[in-house]
């Protein structure tokens, strides 16, 4: 959508004689403003186009008042083609006008086209202001316009910097939700440590920001530096902990805190804390949310069904996972994705196939590009080579869905468990793009568990031409299959390699399930 053309939307109909106020039609010079102004702050500004109309007919010259009023009726009845025409008749457009027009074409995605309007009005001697940049942030950080989020914030910080426009908590809480949207939450910091009163939607994408990065602490301290959470907030830490194994316990934590100080969860904590029981295999207290959730209307909602079903599938519960999806009143292709991954995880091949099929076939529901993948797995898991290839080829064939790398590696571990060896590295050879670490390190374990040392030397020494130090597991699993071969010569001149990469083995642990939750033991750790 962004370089697409502006559609009409919608023409200017006459409007029936019910549809307008009589108390305002046919509107006197005098009254045009106020009459516009009821149809902006109404349901239906579209009725507001007649105005227009009937300034049309009588030859009346509007006023900049009246066009900037008419350009708002436009643009809230998602009529940008008329809004764009309105707007180039103006004489001299104002920077109101300006803003309305940038502000409209972000509301709708036309995201160059809004950075057009403000090379225009820079253009124009006009000079943009807090709103105009905060627009236009906001625009960089659509989700078709990301490679111009970083240069973006940074061009804006510097109009800021230069004193240009003077910041407000609007256009500080853009500019950090920019920099951290861009992946430098160093950024987003520095700006949010300036800010003389920090609010909570800037703390929260901060957060948000510091916990997919990994940067737990720092999230901690922006968190506890926010002096009037809500329940947006909470969430924010509640997800970024349950993200991660070794984190999920402290969602639980943060869940009970929150509710301790008065919050009421909404659907977004619910779905993240169940996806923390669901990493602590925690049904126990899955259930307990569960049993929250019941009590409210959410229970009936997609997104939470669909979290429930993951969360028993990864407990080992795979019929309490199918007796949620089975009373769920709405199903989507998470909540189908979610049931059929759950099958094939817990040793239900068929099953997951045969709902697999049902999904298209009795309601035709398209599948992802991770219902493909999950479908794969159940394939390779149960040896159906045949039905693999089928389901790999049907995605471009039937649904244009190119493969992704992870595709490639499923098809690769199915034809190499099968003991195919040969015809998985055909395919390899075959692919159309160049095969990704995840891809050789699939023949690789495929090529170690039948004992074929040459094709294991092969995946291996390709994997690590693209990732030598990032994988220690290809070098184990390459010096099992030397060893189990017997070439002893080949684990030592293996081993001294690793040695001068700096390469080494991670401790191996083991997750027990402890008061409701799981816990790390490390070998040979002392209870």
């Amino acid at each position: 959508m962004i370089n697409a053309k502006i559609p009409k939307f919608k023409s200017l109909v006459p409007l029936k004689e019910t549809e307008t106020n009589h108390l305002l039609w046919p509107p006197k010079v005098s009254s045009l403003p106020s009459a516009l102004q009821h149809y902006i702050n109404s349901d239906t500004p579209i009725h507001g186009q007649k105005i227009h109309s009937y300034i049309l007919k009588t030859g009346y010259k509007p006023n900049t008042n009246i066009c900037i009023k008419l350009l708002i009726v436009y643009l809230k009845s998602s009529c940008l083609f008329y809004a764009h025409q309105l707007f180039d008749e103006m004489r001299q457009p104002t920077l109101s006008a300006y803003n309305y027009m940038i502000s409209g074409y972000v509301k709708h995605g036309f995201i160059l086209k809004s950075f057009d309007m403000v090379r225009k009005l820079c253009l124009s001697g006009e000079t943009p202001d807090g709103f105009t940049l905060s627009m236009i942030l906001k625009g960089s950080t659509c989700s078709n316009a990301e490679s111009y989020s970083l240069y973006i914030g940074k061009q804006v910080h510097a109009q800021i910097f230069k004193c240009v426009v003077e910041g407000d908590d609007v256009l500080y809480t853009a500019l950090v939700d920019s920099y951290v949207k861009s992946g430098r939450v160093d950024y987003a910091r520095r700006v949010f440590d300036l800010m003389l009163e920090r609010n909570v939607v800037c703390s929260t994408s901060l957060i948000t920001g510091y916990m997919n990065q990994g940067y737990i602490e720092d999230a901690k301290d922006v968190f506890r530096k926010t002096m009037e959470k809500d329940v947006v907030v909470f969430n924010a830490m509640i997800e970024g902990y349950s993200k991660q194994i070794e984190n999920a316990k402290k969602a639980i934590e943060v869940y009970i805190d929150m509710q301790r100080l008065g919050f009421r969860p909404n659907i977004s904590t619910f779905a993240s804390i169940i996806g923390a029981c669901s990493a602590l295999a925690a049904f126990e207290i899955g259930q307990q949310v569960q049993g929250q959730v019941m009590k409210t209307e959410l229970i009936e909602h997609v997104k939470i069904g669909s979290a429930l079903i993951d969360m028993y599938s990864k407990c080992g519960l795979v019929e309490e996972a199918r007796r949620i999806f089975n009373h769920m009143p709405e199903k989507n292709v998470f909540s189908w994705t979610s049931m059929i991954d759950g099958y094939g995880k817990n040793g239900y091949p068929n099953e997951a196939l045969e709902l697999f099929s049902i999904m298209q076939i009795d309601h035709v529901i398209v599948p992802n590009y991770v219902t493909f993948l999950s479908a794969l797995s159940a394939c390779a898991h149960s040896g159906l080579v045949a039905k693999g290839r089928e389901i790999f080829e049907s995605m471009e064939r039937d649904y244009y869905m190119k493969p992704r790398m992870e595709h490639y590696a499923c098809m690769v571990d199915l034809l190499g468990r099968s003991g195919s060896l040969n015809q998985a590295l055909e395919f390899v050879i075959n692919m159309t793009e160049r095969p990704d670490s995840d891809v050789w390190a699939a023949l690789l374990s495929s090529s170690r568990l039948h004992g074929d040392v040459e094709l294991a030397n092969l995946a291996a020494h390709e994997l690590f031409k693209l990732s030598s130090g990032s994988r220690p597991g290809a070098y184990v699993a390459l010096s099992n299959a030397l060893a189990d071969a017997g070439r002893w010569d080949g684990v030592s001149e293996l081993r001294e390699i690793m040695k001068i990469r700096g390469i080494s083995k991670g401790t191996g642990f083991s997750w027990v399930g402890s008061d409701g939750s799981l816990k790390a033991f490390f070998a040979g750790q002392q209870t």
